[in-house]
């Protein structure tokens, strides 16, 4: 009998309802804030295994439908409670990513049941950094430097906000944090998998963060639709319609096609024939116009100078 036909994959099919092989399998999620599938495989046979110890499971008996089949059934009960596990590449890896997120609340709220006010004030103005101030046509990096996340622990505040809140004595102010404070709140984060660091000191949201972030980051950033030339900051890629933070974008600054390295390979490749051309616009696609870290690699690079798309690919492949 195959394990798909055997009675205890029946019984985790989202049809014969939520069991404590869910619950438990729910469990590991509460534990681990994100997970790739090769983790993800272990824990669901130790699970299963545990139901019928007569019939153990390895890691290599758990197909991708027994986790689409698990994960289902558990969304099913978590839904009214505003939570789900999702899935996602990452855009670096290219590996998939599993991670429970709360899909209605907003993204600060939650943040604030473990930063204090200031703190969570800190980690506005690095979000506004990355998708405002490192985020615009010409330079769409979406990424902190190490040094540019610290200096944000005091609002700065030019002459005019000044003027204003000279105006109005009863307005509240942010007196902004430590700079330790500030490194121990991007601390915190990169440990929750809410930031990464690369090891060239540059943070951006991580997988989970862009799972959870989605709707709050294009309501935040991007201009309403109906705007008159609406300002598009959050763009999502051409292949799999997930964000882009981390890859590639048209050569023509004016299209708003941008992909994922593994995305803008695959769908190159299935063309054939060495054709590149946008599918938007029909401009050639070079593949070395960035976004993330390498476009302010290149912009910048080591010295103040500009370096080369091979120079930047080579070092990213170093790392």
């Amino acid at each position: 009998m195959s394990r798909e036909d055997s009675p205890l994959v029946r019984e985790v099919s989202p049809d014969e309802g939520y069991t404590y092989m869910h619950r438990a399998f729910l469990h590991a999620f509460l534990t681990h804030s994100v997970m790739t599938v090769d983790e993800v495989k272990p824990i669901l046979a130790t699970v299963m295994t545990a139901k019928n110890p007569d019939r153990p499971w390895t890691a290599g008996d758990v197909t991708a439908p027994h986790i689409t089949s698990t994960l289902q059934t558990i969304n099913a009960k978590l839904s009214s409670y505003d939570f789900e596990i999702r899935s996602t590449k990452d855009q670096h890896t290219k590996l998939t990513l599993y991670a429970l997120v709360n899909k209605t609340s907003d993204a600060l709220t939650q943040l604030a049941t473990k930063f204090s006010p200031a703190e969570i004030a800190y980690i506005r103005r690095v979000l506004d950094a990355m998708f405002e101030t490192n985020n615009t046509h010409t330079r769409e990096v979406m990424a902190l430097k190490h040094t540019e996340a610290s200096n944000l622990a005091r609002p700065r505040r030019n002459r005019q906000s000044q003027i204003n809140a000279d105006e109005d004595a009863t307005q509240t102010t942010d007196a902004g944090i430590s700079i330790p404070e500030a490194d121990l709140v991007l601390t915190s984060l990169v440990h929750s998998s809410f930031l990464q660091k690369s090891r060239a000191q540059y943070f951006s949201l991580a997988p989970r963060a862009l799972m959870e972030l989605r709707g709050y980051l294009k309501e935040t950033y991007n201009d309403p639709p109906f705007s008159d030339d609406p300002v598009i900051r959050i763009r999502d890629c051409e292949g799999c319609r997930e964000i882009v933070t981390h890859g590639i974008r048209c050569n023509n600054r004016e299209c708003g096609v941008r992909w994922h390295d593994a995305c803008a390979s695959s769908y190159y490749r299935g063309r054939g024939g060495g054709n590149r051309k946008c599918p938007s616009c029909d401009k050639e696609c070079t593949g070395d116009a960035y976004v993330g870290e390498r476009a302010d690699k290149v912009a910048r690079g080591s010295t103040g100078g500009r370096r080369s798309a091979v120079e930047v690919e080579e070092e990213e492949g170093s790392e």
